[in-house]
């Protein structure tokens, strides 16, 4: 059910779409739905959303940081650098937690946190 006022989608720019579905894949176990070469809905990702196919130039461009959660990062930081992402900014604690960043194929940066 639609929530009124609610975040309902979240579309995501990439410059490399077979390759950041493939990293998602393999690391947090989505799954994807294809709509057309350029457009890939993601599955069982705690929020309904996809990856489009954008320029490289717009795709580095700063945006919303993305949090993921883990309840290992140490084994989290290992599935990413594995799987071709780098890590952008080592663990760190903040009020609450810890953190780490890192880039997946495509550039975009997300974050990895745990209590």
């Amino acid at each position: 059910m639609n929530r009124v006022n609610t975040i309902n989608y979240l579309e995501i720019p990439c410059s490399k779409l077979a390759e950041t579905k493939a990293f998602f894949s393999a690391v947090f176990g989505w799954a994807f739905l294809d709509y057309g070469p350029e457009y890939s809905c993601f599955l069982d990702a705690g929020i309904d959303g996809g990856f489009y196919l954008a320029d490289v130039s717009f795709t580095a461009a700063a945006g919303p940081l993305l949090v993921l959660y883990s309840d290992d990062l140490a084994a989290k930081q290992e599935q990413i650098m594995h799987q071709g992402g780098r890590i952008v900014r080592s663990v760190f604690s903040f009020p609450g937690g810890r953190r780490f960043h890192f880039a997946c194929p495509s550039g975009n940066e997300y974050a990895v946190w745990s209590e």
